[in-house]
């Protein structure tokens, strides 16, 4: 498939939401890494399901069953090639990230004891914390932890000692949430498998700024959400190399993920199904579907260096604020941007900088352990861009923490 040509106006016109006003103001969008605005194509392809295909999947005869079929295992395909997966089986469908690391937690957590170790990194979001929390409450696993710099990049050279004997997975994310780090992701699963311990990697954060490729990273577990990927909410991915998916337990029962049931026996299917009990967010994976597609044709070196562009103008400008901290400075970064302005609390700058159109997000950004270690207990101000925000949008949110400095001075 050939790349569509970069052209940022055009691109913009393709999402209704950026054209609108806030507070009198025209809105600036930089709440990406919570959530993306759809493009039209998403949109259309949910309201064109809705209006003739809406139907249950797999278990019907009658056409628009077969339709709505077709689509949702078309969107696993999909997916299949966005993450360079070697087949469709290896794609399960769940609500988001979130759900996809609590999937492995529940289900590779039964083959645990007390004493196995899971080891994570000081950057986790907490859906990457938890989960493995509660299997420490719940069986005795130890959790460790890679640490990090003050820069908000790994320590590698801590991380082949912190693995034993008792070491049974890593769990790492692609790319920070609250600091914008990209984590080199192949290293360290190579380390992993140096040492024969599978990895799994919280991508949720790493498909919205470029192609990736299960393979060549080489990592036994990767999740996504679509709601981060112009996609709808609430669906989402976790890939898993096949025979985990045939050796480990289901998450969840209910229709569809079985051959045979009776009061004595229970037989599943074999995966991805074994993992998608129930009715799923068919109309999610149909939006996801477009979104991916409309996704594997962008020209992403033209997009990377457009991203690239707009963390380095807000970077250098929102530095040359008197009182302005940057959180996490790592030398590789996605465009996120999170930032502190001594003696104000975030939510106060959130609050003004809304009243001039300027959408961010303030707070721990579910990664209270890495903000407290970098010094900002209260959380950051945290401006994350996507390839659709403009040079002119970095300058609006310049001028507008100007003047919310000087409002709480």
């Amino acid at each position: 498939m050939s790349a569509t040509p970069f052209d940022l106006d055009a691109i913009r016109r393709q999402f209704p939401a950026l054209d609108q006003t806030v507070n009198g103001k025209p809105l600036v969008y930089l709440d990406n890494a919570a959530t993306t605005q759809k493009p039209e194509c998403v949109i259309e392809a949910v309201r064109t399901f809705y209006r003739h295909d809406n139907a249950n999947i797999h278990r019907g005869v009658h056409t628009l069953s077969a339709r709505a079929t077709d689509q949702y295992e078309a969107a696993r395909e999909r997916v299949r090639l966005s993450l360079n997966a070697s087949a469709t089986e290896e794609i399960v469908f769940v609500r988001g990230t979130t759900e996809a690391i609590n999937l492995v937690a529940s289900s590779f957590g039964q083959t645990l004891k007390a004493g196995d170790e899971i080891l994570i990194s000081a950057l986790e979001h907490h859906a990457n914390i938890v989960p493995w929390h509660l299997l420490r409450i719940r069986i005795g696993v130890v959790l460790k932890v890679i640490p990090v710099t003050i820069e908000g990049e790994l320590d590698l050279g801590a991380l082949p000692a912190l693995i034993t004997d008792r070491t049974r997975l890593i769990a790492v994310n692609h790319v920070s949430n609250a600091l914008g780090t990209i984590n080199p992701v192949a290293q360290i699963a190579a380390i992993a498998k140096q040492h024969g311990v599978p990895i799994l990697i919280d991508g949720a954060q790493g498909l919205p700024h470029g192609p990736v490729d299960v393979q060549a990273i080489d990592c036994d577990f990767y999740t996504l959400s679509g709601h981060k990927v112009f996609a709808p909410s609430g669906v989402g991915v976790l890939y898993a190399r096949r025979p985990w998916l045939d050796d480990l337990p289901p998450y969840q029962g209910g229709g569809d993920m079985i051959e045979t049931v009776s009061f004595d026996t229970v037989r599943y299917a074999p995966p991805p199904a074994k993992f998608e009990a129930g009715t799923p967010n068919i109309e999610g994976a149909i939006g996801l579907n477009a979104a991916l597609d409309w996704h594997a044709a962008l020209d992403w070196q033209a997009l990377k260096a457009h991203e690239a562009a707009l963390l380095e103008r807000a970077t250098e400008s929102l530095q040359g604020i008197n009182g302005v901290r940057i959180i996490g400075t790592a030398k590789h970064k996605v465009p996120v941007l999170s930032f502190i302005i001594e003696g104000s609390h975030p939510h106060d700058i959130g609050t003004l900088l809304d009243a001039q159109g300027i959408a961010v997000r303030t707070g721990q950004h579910c990664a209270m352990p890495v903000l407290q270690f970098l010094g900002a207990p209260q959380g950051t101000v945290r401006a994350s861009f996507a390839f659709y925000n403009t040079l002119d949008e970095v300058d609006a949110l310049v001028r507008a923490v100007h003047r919310a400095r000087q409002m709480l001075s």
